[in-house]
Parts: structure tokens; sequence; C-alpha cells
């Protein structure tokens, strides 16, 4: 299904004016859209979400169409009260239940079977269902205008960086979609962690906020799926950002890997030959190391005690070197433990996999 171009109306909804009544009213014509089959993206505690009716085929097929995405590559269903679950999902085991007491409404999405409710267009052609409730107050309360079901993805192109901010939802959705909410730069700045729980032990598709050690100390024993720090193998994905390439800026970016003082050296020596071919060059680096990289444009994504600020701002700063169009990108690596871990996944999809290991 091609997208049809249209006027997308922006408006701006902030948590702290949640109960405004003016706000209530706006919230409403929003989930009215939903529930007509139309697209409004809103903000979540993670990324800005792309939303249709999830119960509707339709909505999921504008979905894929205003993001150009394969439509084998499943949509998370979001929902605002624990009980609206029962109807989506044709068996709530008891680590859901466990999991969803421990971290929602927040940052984690669950696979589970799905129910004949959910249309096979929303799941990917799967007999799974992705379930999130999200910690927003601007996204729940949406979703319960909206009807209680509300398929999103994140609300780009499909593999540009997720937009943290809703001027970026414009630069990609702006003639494609109904409503843009503007709600302010989200909290966590990546997406979610998805967990399958239709497997045994209960295994990561996609690492985030959410860390394996926090699920393990729920669950017991908690695996990680193998593609998440390599290049995947083809499979059929079976939750969003496994299968396909994500999170890209329009320039080339480059992961260097090893110690420091070798990683400086090597970037700085790369890029002052890219300028010197006419590329415009750009680093992603911490704090701790900005003050030694010579490049047109050095960004700090953050400290490196401080993981939590690093994946807030990686987003965004892929997106300014789009902005400043940066040609060739150079960017640290960081550790794989913990949240560590979720920003390398998305460095990695980002860069295709393009690393340079000077460990070796």
């Amino acid at each position: 299904m091609a997208y049809n171009k249209m006027e997308t109306r922006m408006i701006t909804i902030k948590e702290e004016n949640i109960e405004e009544d003016s706000i209530e009213s706006l919230l409403q014509e929003a989930g009215e859209i939903l529930k007509r089959g139309g697209l409004v993206a809103f903000p979540t505690e993670t990324v800005y979400g792309l939303g249709g009716n999830a119960l509707n085929r339709d909505s999921s097929r504008k979905i894929y169409a205003a993001k150009g995405r394969p439509s084998d590559n499943p949509l998370i269903v979001h929902i605002c009260k624990w009980e609206d679950i029962y109807q989506i999902v044709e068996q709530v085991s008891e680590d859901a239940e466990k999991i969803a007491g421990a971290f929602w409404p927040g940052p984690l999405t669950m696979i589970l079977p799905k129910s004949q409710m959910v249309p096979y267009e929303t799941t990917g052609g799967l007999d799974t269902v992705a379930v999130r409730m999200p910690s927003h107050k601007v996204a729940q309360k949406l979703i319960a205008y909206a009807g209680g079901f509300v398929a999103a993805p994140s609300a780009n192109i499909s593999g540009k960086p997720s937009p943290t901010q809703a001027k970026y939802v414009a630069e990609d959705m702006d003639g494609r979609i109904d409503m843009i909410i503007d709600g302010g730069e989200v909290g966590i700045g990546l997406e979610s962690t998805i967990i399958d729980l239709t497997v045994s032990p209960p295994q990561i598709l996609r690492p985030g906020f959410i860390t394996q050690k926090m699920l393990s100390e729920v669950l017991g024993e908690v695996e990680t799926d193998v593609t998440i720090l390599r290049a995947d193998s083809g499979q059929v994905p079976k939750a969003p950002g496994m299968k396909y390439r994500h999170y890209a800026p329009k320039g080339e970016l480059t992961i260097v890997k090893g110690p420091r003082e070798v990683v400086v050296e090597y970037i700085n020596s790369e890029a002052k030959k890219a300028d010197l071919a006419g590329e415009k060059t750009g680093v992603i680096g911490t704090q701790e190391m900005l003050i030694n990289y010579r490049a047109q444009v050095v960004k700090s994504v953050g400290s490196r005690e401080d993981e939590l600020s690093i994946g807030k701002h990686l987003y965004t700063i892929l997106r300014e070197f789009d902005d400043e169009n940066v040609t060739k990108i150079y960017s640290e690596a960081f550790d794989t433990q913990g949240y560590g871990q979720a920003i390398m996944n998305r460095l990695l999809k980002a860069a295709g996999h393009n690393v340079v290991d000077l460990t070796i």
C-alpha cells in the first residue's frame, strides 16, 4: 500500500499539562483519528511512536506504507490497562505476569501467542504478538481514547534513526500521517527491551533500558539472542529491528573499537584523509575524550560514567549529523554489558556492522 499525501496537523501536549480540559479534548480528537483508521505520532518514554489501530488491518498497512517498512517486520501493540492483554493474547503466562508486575508500565515489550483478535498485518504474519504498556502519560491517555490497542513502531522512515523530538517526526512524516503530538524530548531515547516469552528460557530479542540482569532477577534464567551484537542471519524477524538495517544516518558510519589512545589516533588519521578527499567528517565521542578529536564536526554523546545520557542522546546526534550533511562519521565503541549492550546494538545497526577492531 502506498501512502497518500495529506495535511499533517501538529499539536503540543506536555505530560505536566495532561489534566487540563483543553488537553483532554485534543487527546480525544487524536483518539478518534486512530479509531477511524488514521495515523497519529505520539511521545512515549522511549522514542516517538507512529500509532494506528492495532486491530484494524488497514491501519497496520498504512503504518507500513508511511514508514516504507517491510511488512514482515512486526509492530508492537501498546495497551494502557493490564486486563486488556487478555483480549489480544491467547495465553498469558506466569512469566508475563511477573515481569509486568515488575516493569509495567515501562520500556519493556513482551512477545506472546496472539489471539484471533489481532490481524496478521499487525504481527508481520506471525502467530505471536508484541505487547507493551508505556509509562508516558500522553501515550497512556491517547491509547485509552483510541480504544485501548494502538500499534506503534517508531515514527520515522524505515531505516533512519528513531525520533526523540517531534521535529524529527515531522521531518519524516509530514504529509504521510494525520497528526503529530509534540510532547517535547523523550526521556530514555532508545526503544524498549523486547523479550520473547514463547520460548524457554525467555530470550531477549532487542536490548534496552530493562537489562538482562534486571529480567533475570525476576524470571531466573534469561538468554540473549545471538544476533543482537553481530550481523543477523536473515531469519524471519520475531521482533522489530532484528532483520533490517535500522537507525542509520545518511553518512557512512564506522565504529572504532580498541584502547582509547589508539582509537583517537585512528579516527583522527581517517578523518584527515576523508577531509582531503572532500568529505564532511564527524565524530561521536564521549565527554572524556572529546578534546582529542580532530574532525569538522565533533559531538559529545555523553559521559562513560552515565550510560543513560549516552542512550538518550545517540539518535539525536545521528539526526544532527544528517542536518549538517556529514558524509563520514566515526564513533567510539561502548561496553556491551548492561545498558551498554543496547547502545552498541543500535550503533552496530546504524553502522551496518561496519567496525574497525584495533584490539587485535
